[in-house]
């Protein structure tokens, strides 16, 4: 199964770390960001990968070149323009179409889900799409009140936590999608809400590990942490 992987964005949240640089490229540890991602796919199975890129492109093309030394085989649909994730994917269809099903990322997402699991999900399931959909818990400053219809309270619990569901931005599509897209536009909300409507999207929970690192603050944070680990792999390795 085809792979692709969105990497046109201008990252405007991370600047001044994108005006030169394009955020897929974005270093954690001593790799680009990108990179975890591609040699994460090879591992696991999936060697086909597009990549659309637009915004400094010419950095990831030399950089990654066809993929042969990650041990995948990397083409590229390149953005003249702007055109938003939705439109980022329709443009890439020449390099998809004999496909029926694909795996679509972000360039900016690290996580240690193991794709076969929503690929198999899709596959049994059968709708237009399908989404990871990560448990996450949102904890309140504030005690929480319930009342009855008289208004008087009937329980207090004191800062709970919120599970909710959010959009990992990982896709698995049927080629069906290609009607949905726009030549501009946005997944989340120009294609979602009308596969919502039409019935044609399946959700995949699953727990494990995933990040967007899609602001200062986050990559600064794990950039932090993967030096960290990497200078005590270094010195380990020297004892």
């Amino acid at each position: 199964m085809k792979t692709v992987i969105l990497c046109g964005g201008k990252g405007t949240r991370l600047r001044p770390y994108t005006h030169s640089v394009p955020k897929p490229m974005l270093l954690l540890g001593r790799k680009p960001i990108l990179e975890y991602t591609i040699e994460k796919l090879k591992v696991e199975g999936f060697k086909e990968v597009i990549l659309a890129v637009g915004h400094l492109k010419e950095q990831i093309m030399d950089y990654f070149g066809d993929g042969s030394k990650y041990g995948v085989k990397i083409r590229y649909s390149i953005e003249q323009e702007g055109l938003g994730d939705a439109g980022a994917l329709k443009n890439a269809w020449k390099l998809i179409e004999k496909e029926e099903n694909f795996l679509v990322l972000m360039a900016d997402q690290l996580t240690n889900l193991d794709y076969k699991r929503i690929v198999q999900e899709h596959l049994k399931t059968k709708p237009i799409a399908t989404v990871a959909l990560k448990r996450v818990g949102i904890p309140l400053q504030w005690g929480v009140f319930e009342t009855d219809s008289r208004g008087r309270i009937t329980s207090l619990a004191e800062k709970p936590i919120i599970e909710k569901l959010v959009n990992t931005a990982i896709y698995v599509f049927n080629k069906k999608v290609f009607e949905y897209l726009p030549d501009k536009g946005i997944l989340s909300t120009d294609v979602i809400p009308k596969l919502i409507a039409d019935k044609a999207i399946q959700g995949f929970t699953f727990d494990d590990y995933w990040i967007d690192v899609g602001s200062i603050r986050e990559y600064e944070e794990i950039n932090q942490a993967v030096s960290l680990a990497d200078l005590i792999s270094r010195i380990k390795n020297h004892d």
